[in-house]
This record gives structure tokens, C-alpha cells and sequence, in this order.
């Protein structure tokens, strides 16, 4: 069956218990739903809020487990309601800020709605209404709420499905947290194309392993952490051929990452997403010939282009609606229809992107530019380096002295002497201090305004 989106994710659910009622649609916790009893769960639960009285485009927020925030998205989808999906860790300190910015007044859950005695049919929504509200990472700064409409989130999955075959039997293991986009978009690109959804409750690598290996996933979305931690609990393994599509994205992938996982036989696609185009926008198949950044073409409908400060500009039919509360909130990221990312990147002659780094990360060091991303590639190759970040110490001399936080079992006098091998002299840290772990996000991206405290700390 091609990739189908409907107007929403809940029409296009009901097409799907329409046309293959008993295929599988979602594993999780223990149980599968078929496609006709997804639909059925969801319109009984949709029933139960509308029985609530809300306002027509009421944002609806949760914070749950991963099986319960699956299922109220799809309630939520197939009652018209906008659904913000909440990080149980953090709900209580962001949600003020999130529902200040909404307009009307949004309801949070305390709890998955219990289903009612009777269904409805999907509700009637325009395609360019708001269909999902998604926190960004954070990583930059404090999270802001992306709005996602529901032609962005069918684009996203027909444009994947064109890079990435995905058919009616297939499965794709969601190990993503459900309050990000990653996670969240596997949904429609699964019932776009009649696959099933393997929900896991936050990521178990032993688990994950497990399911892959059984040969119960043909597909994987994964961020670069949870690939290493995959390579371990497997002793590198060589995957069944029933894996057809491990989706590296939400990080940087390192190339010592790469030829292992590629070495071990992973079918590895990486990708360039976030959560303002819907996930993924450009992705790279399978390769032998992979290098630092390089994340691939465009997906069909979007273009990538690079301004004049080096940043990474993107616009086509996946791109959000904006962010929660508007002009009034926030400054518009959008010039004449495109989206100006703060990443930096560049083409090369075959219209490839690669990613060099956040624009705002850039360190300049004895007059020199230096990205922390670019350093932070190669030291990862350094003998007992298990992981690094590079960042600076303010310096009268220098300007930025750039400093290599690391972890693992190089001491500061290896990781020293083999930079002044393998780098070129600009690139070099001026400082390498050991600490026991880095500050990483649920992703696994770097927290980047956490490490200059924790430098201080290291060098204490």
C-alpha cells in the first residue's frame, strides 16, 4: 500500500480500520491493537473529551508514560484538539510558561481519559490548523512550544516514506520520548503507511536489543547515544536482515560511532531534523563513504539553502506554523518564507547538507574561528577518549582558550599529545580536564550553556 495521509492522523486512522481492520497498529505495554481497535479506543476516548465542553482548538496537554501519551494523542487527533505532550521530569517547571502562551486557555490531563460507552466519527479540521504543540530540546536555552499543523505532519511522513521505504507490515521501534518530535512522528509516518508502532516506555538498550534482534523491528528511529549503547549491550553483533532502517538523528554522529555501528552491518540513515520542520528534512541512505556532518539531500518538497551568515535556511510544506503565543512572544524566525535555523552548514556541488554546528557555539580563539562540533569529531577518535566537549576559559591573551572536557580513560597528557599529532595547531585544546560524565539531554545532545559551569567545577 503507497504512503496516505488524510486530512489528520485520525482520518487517516480510520482509513486504515477501514481497509485492513486486523493489521497490527500498535504494540505497547504488553498489548496490540489492531487497526480497527486503535480506531475504536481512539474514538471512544475522543468521545470522553468532547464530553468535557472545550473550546473549539483547545490545546491539550499530558504528562504520562510513553503508553498513555500514545494514546491520548490519538483521542486528542481524532477530536480536533491541538495536543501538547508533556516531559513528566520537567512538566511542573514548564508548564506556566506554556500555558501563559496559550490562546484559549489549555487543559492539562492528570490522567489517559477513560473511554465512553460511545464513539464519534474523526472531527472535521482544517489541514492547516494547529494538530500537535511540541517543546524543543532546550538545549540552546529554555524550551519553546513549536505548533505543528496537521498538513506539516502529513507532508513530513510522505516525504519520509519516499527516502525511507516504509510499508503495511512493517514495525518501527519508538524509543524516542514521546514529548519530542522524533518520537512523535513516527505515528503518522506508520499510519500513513498502514506499519505498526513498537512503543517502548523510554530507551532499555538490553530491550531495544532484544526486539531487533528477535526480528520484531524493520525499523529503528535512534539518536547517537542510544546506537552506542545498542553496540555494547550487542557485543557489535551483526543485526538481523529484517532491520532494513536505523534513523541516526537529534545529534551529532561521530565518525569512530559511525564505522563501528557500519562495521557491525547497521543500516544506518542519518538525518537533519528538528522540531520547527516536522523531524527529519534531509537524510542520507546507506553509505561506505560517510564523513563528519554530512546528513544528505533534501527531502522531496523542501529546499535547503545557506545565508550569508552561514546558517542553514529551510522552507517547504513541512515547515511549522510558528511558536506558542506568536509575534507577541517571540521573534519571527521566518524571512521571505524561509526558516532561519541556528545551525551552521554548508552545500557541497551535489546539493548535500552538511551541519557544522549550532551558529551560536562558534568560540574564536587567537583570532581564529573555531566550531566546538568540528573539534569534538576528531577528538573523539583519540585513543580512551569515550567522550568529549570542547568549550572555552575567557583568556587575555586568547580571547577563548579552547578547552576539551573529557571522559573516559585518556588523561590530559595523552589527549594532548595526540592533538598535537592529528590536529592543526587552531584546532588544538589549550587546556583538557577528565570529568565523569557530560551534560546531555534526553536526546542526547550536548547541554552546551551547562559546560562552562561544569568546567569550573572540573578545574576546582
Amino acid at each position: 500500500m503507497p504512503t496516505a495521509c488524510h486530512a489528520s492522523l485520525a482520518d487517516t486512522l480510520a482509513a486504515r480500520a477501514r481497509e485492513i481492520p486486523d493489521a497490527a497498529a500498535l504494540h505497547c505495554g504488553g498489548e496490540t491493537y489492531s487497526c480497527a481497535q486503535l480506531a475504536d479506543d481512539s474514538a471512544r476516548r475522543a468521545a470522553s473529551l468532547a464530553a468535557l465542553g472545550l473550546p473549539p482548538a483547545t490545546i491539550v496537554a499530558l504528562a504520562a508514560p510513553a503508553s498513555e501519551l500514545a494514546r491520548t494523542l490519538l483521542a486528542c487527533q481524532w477530536a480536533g484538539h491541538p495536543f501538547l505532550p508533556l516531559d513528566p521530569a520537567s512538566a511542573e517547571l514548564r508548564w506556566p510558561a506554556f500555558a501563559a502562551a496559550c490562546t484559549p486557555a489549555p487543559l492539562r490531563l492528570a490522567a489517559l481519559p477513560g473511554a465512553a460507552t460511545s464513539a464519534r466519527p474523526p472531527a472535521a479540521v482544517a489541514a492547516e490548523a494547529p494538530a500537535l504543540v511540541v517543546a524543543t530540546s532546550g538545549s540552546e536555552g529554555e524550551p519553546r512550544g513549536v505548533v505543528l499543523t496537521h498538513a506539516a505532519l502529513a507532508a513530513a511522513a510522505v516525504a519520509s516514506a519516499a527516502r525511507i521505504p516504509l510499508r503495511t507490515g512493517d514495525t518501527w521501534l519508538a524509543c524516542l520520548p514521546l514529548n519530542h518530535i522524533g518520537g512523535l512522528s513516527v505515528f503518522w509516518r506508520c499510519l500513513a503507511a498502514g506499519a505498526a508502532v513498537r512503543l517502548h516506555d523510554g530507551f532499555d538498550a538490553a530491550a531495544a536489543w532484544a526486539e531487533i534482534a528477535a526480528g520484531r523491528a524493520t525499523h529503528v528511529s535512534l539518536v547517537p547515544a542510544m546506537l552506542a549503547r545498542l553496540l555494547d549491550v550487542s557485543a557489535d553483533a551483526v543485526p538481523p536482515a529484517t532491520l532494513r532502517c536505523a534513523l541516526i538523528g537529534g545529534a551529532a554522529l561521530s565518525r569512530p560511532l559511525w564505522r563501528r555501528a557500519r562495521k557491525a552491518g547497521w543500516p544506518l540513515f542519518v538525518s537533519y531534523g528538528m522540531s520547527e520542520t516536522a523531524a527529519q528534512l534531509a537524510t542520507l541512505p546507506p553509505t561506505d563513504d560517510w564523513q563528519e556532518g554530512l546528513v544528505g539531500t533534501p527531502l522531496p518538497g523542501m529546499q535547503i539553502a545557506i545565508g550569508d551568515d552561514g546558517r542553514i535556511r529551510v522552507r517547504g510544506p513541512q515547515l511549522m506554523l510558528g511558536y506558542l503565543g506568536g509575534p507577541a512572544r517571540n521573534a519571527s524566525p521566518f524571512e521571505d518564507g524561509w526558516l532561519r535555523t541556528g545551525d551552521l552548514g554548508r552545500l557541497d556541488d551535489a546539493g548535500r547538507l552538511y551541519v557544522l554546528g549550532r551558529g551560536d557555539d562558534v568560540l574564536v580563539s587567537g583570532g581564529v574561528n573555531i566550531h566546538p562540533l568540528e573539534v569534538e569529531a576528531r577528538l573523539a577518535t583519540c585513543p580512551g577518549v569515550a567522550d568529549v566537549a570542547v568549550t572555552a576559559t575567557p583568556d587575555p591573551v586568547w580571547g577563548d582558550l579552547v578547552t576539551a572536557l573529557v571522559v573516559g580513560s585518556a588523561d590530559a597528557a595523552a589527549v594532548e599529545a595526540w592533538s598535537r599529532r592529528h590536529l592543526p595547531a587552531p584546532l588544538r585544546p589549550r587546556r583538557t580536564l577528565a570529568v565523569a560524565a557530560l551534560p546531555r539531554n534526553a536526546l542526547g545532545k550536548l547541554e552546551r550553556k551547562l559546560l562552562r559551569q561544569l568546567l569550573a567545577e572540573a578545574a576546582a
